[in-house]
């Protein structure tokens, strides 16, 4: 029988447990949990002899959970959220807020919103540190296993434990190279054109492709790439179009021409999204109102907004 208990179980065994998961080395999950790779191995064999099970096995170059250590770190996310819950009980003082806050987002939602809120942050809770993963398609478990605390997303995912509010909304336009063809003028025009698009890992394309598709607007998508990073490279020096949100042409798309789609085509919404356990949180409710407040600094029109709610 172990000689240890529950008792001996704390909060910095919690965090290396998620640490060595999500990194998948024990070099890596030293250097996120600033300590060396002998104490992180140390602490590990303390894990291991509380819990009876090798926690991680060898695979490939790195090491990968067993099924015991991926149930495990469910809990783990949770508990450390109640400790954070119970450290917080008084009033929230953003200046004494010290954690990693994970926040996940595609290329738009990153690089125009996130680094706004990182300056306002440094100045109002300068112990908070911003870690960005990519959303990709959000999905429930994202929020679920708090593989992140708040996803930035125009595709909220369904859940009835999923809290959401819809930050703005954007208009998609067309860019093109001003030097290789002017901007087409007409519908057909634009339809007959070559152009390049998103479709992202798993092969889901734009919402405005889905659209297009539904009303039986068919293009010619000459390249397609993962990531609204990827259209520049593919539109500059040809005739090529690419249609994407117009909060692009500050950021990504800066350098290209770019005009109104020659058609009626929906908007995009901007959503916030996040897990009902942190709703009344004082500290992620805190985030979310600076995240909102810097908006009107970032957006050249603000546009909508939305009650929160949950998604059945």
């Amino acid at each position: 029988m172990s000689k240890f208990d529950h008792s001996d179980i704390n909060g910095h065994l919690l965090k290396l447990l998620l640490a060595i998961v999500e990194t998948g080395t024990i070099t890596a999950a030293a250097e996120q949990l600033g300590v060396t790779q002998s104490a992180v191995s140390h602490l590990l064999n303390k894990l291991r002899a509380i819990t009876g099970d090798p926690l991680f096995v060898k695979s490939g170059r790195g090491i990968a959970p067993t099924a015991h250590a991926q149930a495990l770190a469910v809990q783990a996310r949770e508990l450390l959220a109640n400790l954070e819950r119970f450290t917080r009980a008084g009033e929230f003082n953003p200046t004494h807020w010290k954690t990693t806050f994970t926040i996940a987002a595609n290329e738009l939602q990153r690089d125009v919103l996130l680094p706004a809120l990182m300056a306002r942050l440094r100045e109002r809770a300068p112990g908070v540190a911003l870690r960005v993963v990519a959303s990709g398609i959000p999905t429930l478990d994202m929020l679920r296993q708090e593989a992140c605390q708040l996803v930035i997303s125009p595709r909220p995912p369904d859940g009835t434990d999923i809290m959401q509010k819809r930050l703005f909304e954007d208009r998609y336009r067309v860019f093109y190279d001003p030097a290789a063809r002017a901007a087409p003028k007409s519908k057909q025009e634009y339809l007959a054109a070559e152009h390049v698009t998103v479709v992202y890992d798993g092969g889901r394309s734009l919402d405005l492709d889905q659209w297009m598709l539904t009303k039986g607007l068919r293009r010619h998508f000459a390249v397609m790439v993962p990531g609204f990073s990827g259209l520049a490279p593919f539109v500059r020096h040809t005739e090529r179009l690419a249609t994407a949100p117009a909060l692009l042409e500050t950021h990504l798309l800066k350098g290209l021409a770019s005009a109104e789609v020659p058609m009626v085509c929906p908007k995009l919404p901007m959503f916030m999204v996040w897990h009902l356990r942190h709703h009344d949180s004082a500290s992620h409710r805190w985030l979310r109102n600076e995240l909102q407040a810097v908006l009107p600094a970032v957006l050249p029109t603000v546009l909508g907004g939305g009650r929160t709610n949950s998604r059945a």
